[in-house]
C-alpha cells in the first residue's frame, strides 16, 4: 500500500446487522472501530456469542494505535473483551464516551482485564493517536452517549457513524450535533461510512420520548403484575418504564443481572433517577399486591437463560409468570432470532399471560434512522464517498440507492462486504483485495473457529441422535462373547419404538462380535472399528439418519 493511502477494512457488520468491526489502517499503523458480537442461530449449537473473524489485527497487532467504541450495545462493544484478551501484552488504549467506557470497564472486570486504558472522551474533544486525530460527534440512539468517530488521515476525513437516528425529542434532551455534521460537510468530508439498518422503511422514526406515554397508558389498563422486558442496555426506555410505574403508584424490580448492572451504571452517571421507595429487591416481589409491580426484565430476544425466558418456564427462583400477567416487549426481534422470541410469547400466551408488543401498541420505537434520516445525513456531511455500513445486502442496496437520490453518482458509492477493503488516495478510490473475514464463536470461555469439530458433532447429534454400545470382547479361546451387549439410545429416530429399534442393533452387534470371533479378531481397536461400521449400515437402513455411534469394547 503506498504512502498516504487510507485503507478502511470492515471486519463485521456488512451483509449482516451485528458483530461490527472497522479496521482503518493509514502508513502501516491501525486503528479499530468498534468490536461487536451478534446472536447465535438456531443452528449453531452450544454456541454463547459470534464474534467478528478479527485473525487480521492479531496478525499485525504491533502495529493496532486505539480502539475506539460508538456506543455501548452489545453488537458494537460485546466483542471487546475476547479481543483484548487475545491482544494480550500488546492491547492498545481503549475510548469511547463515558457511558459507554463505564459499560466496557464493567464488561472487562468480568473477564478480569483490569489493566486496559479505557479513556471518556466528550464529544468534540481531538486526540491524536498514532497518525490518526479522532473526534466524537455526538449523535441520538437509543442509549445514551451515542457518537459517531471522525478520523482525519491523510487523504481526508472519515466519518464512521455507528447507529444513529435524527430524534427532534430525545428522552434527556440532546439532540444530535447538527452544527457539527453541517460544519464538517462544509469542510469536506472524503468518506461516510453509515448506518443502513432501516434503509428499508420511509420517512422518520418515532421520537423515544413517545414511548413513554405508550407504556403509561399500558400500564394504566393493567390489573395484575406487569413485566416489561427490554434490551438491558436501553437505558432511555428504562427510564421511561420507572416514570410510568411511579406516576401510578407501582414498585419496581429489576430482574436480570445486566439489567441490574447496566441500571446501576445509569443511575451513576446521571441518565436514570429512580425516585425513593420506588425500586424493590426481586425477593420483595411477593410482598405486595400484583396492581402495585413492575418487573423490568432482560430477555427480549428469547435467549434461553434469559430471566423473562426462565420465568416463563419456572426455572427463575424468584419470580414464576402465571395467568393476569401482562408482558410488554419493548423491542422488536433482532434478526435471526424471531423463531426464539415467537417461542417465548406462545409459552407466555399457554401460561395466560397478556401479551403486548409494538405490533399492538407503540412500546417500542427503533434507535435507527428511516430513510428520509439517512437522507439527511448524506445532505448535511456532503461526502465524496459513501460505503454503508450495519445491514444486509438489501440494507445495503437500499442505501446506495437513497445515495443517488441526493446526488452522490454511483462510481462513488462502494457496497462492501466483511473482509473487502476499499482504498483510497488522491488518485481515487478502489477496493482491494480481501483478506480473511468471517465469524469466531464463543463457546463458554473459549473462542473458536467456525469449522471447530465440536460444533460439527453437535449439528450432527441433535439432527440424528447419537448410539452407545459397550460390550465386552471374547477370548482368543472362546468363540461367544461372555456377556450380551448393552446399546443405548439418545435422539434417534425409532419408527417402531424404541426398544425395537435397541433390540435389532444389540442381536446385530452380537452376530458382528460372533463373526469376529471366528475369524480371531480379537483387539479392541479393530473390534470398535468393524462394531462402528456394521451398526451404521444397519442404522441408516432402519431410520435413514446417521447417528453418531459409539462402540466401547472392553477386554477382560
Amino acid at each position: 500500500m503506498k504512502k498516504d493511502t487510507l485503507r478502511v477494512l470492515p471486519l463485521g457488520g456488512l451483509g449482516e446487522i451485528g458483530k461490527n468491526m472497522t479496521v482503518l489502517e493509514v502508513d502501516g499503523r491501525m486503528l479499530m472501530v468498534d468490536a461487536g458480537v451478534r446472536f447465535p442461530s438456531p443452528e449453531m449449537h452450544g454456541v454463547d456469542l459470534v464474534l467478528p473473524d478479527f485473525t487480521y489485527v492479531l496478525e499485525h497487532a504491533d502495529r493496532l494505535d486505539g480502539i475506539f467504541i460508538t456506543h455501548g450495545h452489545e453488537d458494537h462493544l460485546g466483542a471487546l473483551p475476547f479481543v483484548l484478551r487475545e491482544l494480550d501484552r500488546e492491547a492498545p488504549p481503549v475510548f469511547g464516551r463515558r457511558l459507554t467506557m463505564a459499560m466496557a470497564r464493567s464488561k472487562l472486570d468480568e473477564h478480569r482485564l483490569r489493566d486496559v486504558e479505557l479513556n471518556a472522551l466528550e464529544p468534540g474533544e481531538v486526540v491524536t493517536v498514532g497518525p490518526f486525530v479522532v473526534e466524537l460527534i455526538h449523535l441520538t440512539h437509543s442509549i445514551p452517549d451515542a457518537a459517531g468517530v471522525l478520523v482525519t488521515t491523510p487523504p481526508g476525513r472519515v466519518l464512521i457513524t455507528g447507529d444513529y437516528r435524527f430524534d427532534q425529542s430525545p428522552v434527556d434532551g440532546r439532540p444530535a450535533d447538527f452544527d457539527r455534521l453541517a460544519r464538517l460537510g462544509s469542510e469536506g468530508l472524503l468518506l461516510l461510512c453509515g448506518d443502513s439498518t432501516n434503509a428499508d422503511r420511509d420517512g422518520f422514526a418515532p421520537s423515544e420520548s413517545a414511548v413513554g406515554p405508550a407504556l403509561f397508558d399500558v400500564f394504566a389498563r393493567c390489573e395484575g403484575r406487569i413485566v416489561v422486558t427490554s434490551f438491558a442496555s436501553n437505558i432511555h426506555r428504562v427510564a421511561q418504564v420507572v416514570r410510568a410505574a411511579d406516576e401510578l403508584g407501582r414498585k419496581v424490580a429489576l430482574v436480570g443481572r445486566s439489567m441490574v448492572k447496566n441500571v446501576k451504571i445509569g443511575r451513576s452517571l446521571g441518565h436514570i433517577t429512580i425516585p425513593d421507595g420506588t425500586l424493590i429487591q426481586p425477593r420483595q416481589i411477593g410482598d405486595f399486591p400484583d396492581d402495585e409491580l413492575v418487573i423490568i426484565s432482560t430477555g427480549s430476544q428469547g435467549e434461553p437463560l434469559s430471566a423473562l425466558r426462565r420465568m416463563a418456564y419456572g426455572e427463575h427462583q424468584q419470580v414464576s409468570l402465571r395467568a393476569g400477567d401482562t408482558v410488554v416487549f419493548s423491542a422488536t426481534s433482532v434478526p435471526g432470532n424471531e423463531r426464539a422470541v415467537n417461542e417465548t410469547i406462545d409459552r407466555l400466551y399457554q401460561l395466560g399471560c397478556d401479551v403486548v408488543t409494538a405490533a399492538q401498541a407503540p412500546v417500542h420505537t427503533s434507535g435507527h434512522g428511516y430513510r428520509e434520516e439517512l437522507k439527511l445525513m448524506l445532505n448535511l456531511t456532503r461526502p465524496r464517498y459513501l460505503m454503508p455500513f450495519h445491514g444486509d445486502f438489501k440494507r445495503i442496496h437500499l442505501h446506495a440507492l437513497l445515495a443517488e437520490s441526493v446526488g452522490i453518482t454511483p462510481d462513488r458509492v462502494f457496497r462492501g462486504e466483511n473482509g473487502r477493503p476499499l482504498e483510497i488516495d488522491a488518485e481515487g478510490a478502489r477496493f482491494a483485495e480481501p483478506v480473511q473475514a468471517g465469524m469466531m464463536f464463543v463457546d463458554g470461555l473459549g473462542v473458536g473457529d467456525p469449522e471447530d469439530a465440536a460444533l460439527h458433532d453437535r449439528r450432527a447429534l441433535s439432527r440424528d441422535g447419537i448410539v452407545f454400545v459397550v460390550a465386552i470382547a471374547a477370548q482368543e479361546s472362546d468363540d461367544e462373547p461372555v456377556a450380551a451387549p448393552e446399546v443405548i439410545l439418545r435422539g434417534v429416530p425409532a419408527a417402531g419404538g424404541v426398544d425395537t429399534l435397541t433390540e435389532q442393533l444389540r442381536g446385530a452387534v452380537q452376530k458382528t462380535l460372533a463373526r469376529a470371533a471366528r475369524e480371531h479378531i480379537h483387539d479392541p481397536q479393530h473390534l470398535q472399528e468393524i462394531v462402528h461400521d456394521d451398526l451404521a449400515a444397519l442404522v441408516y437402513t432402519l431410520t435413514k439418519r446417521r447417528p453418531m455411534i459409539i462402540p466401547v469394547i472392553v477386554e477382560i
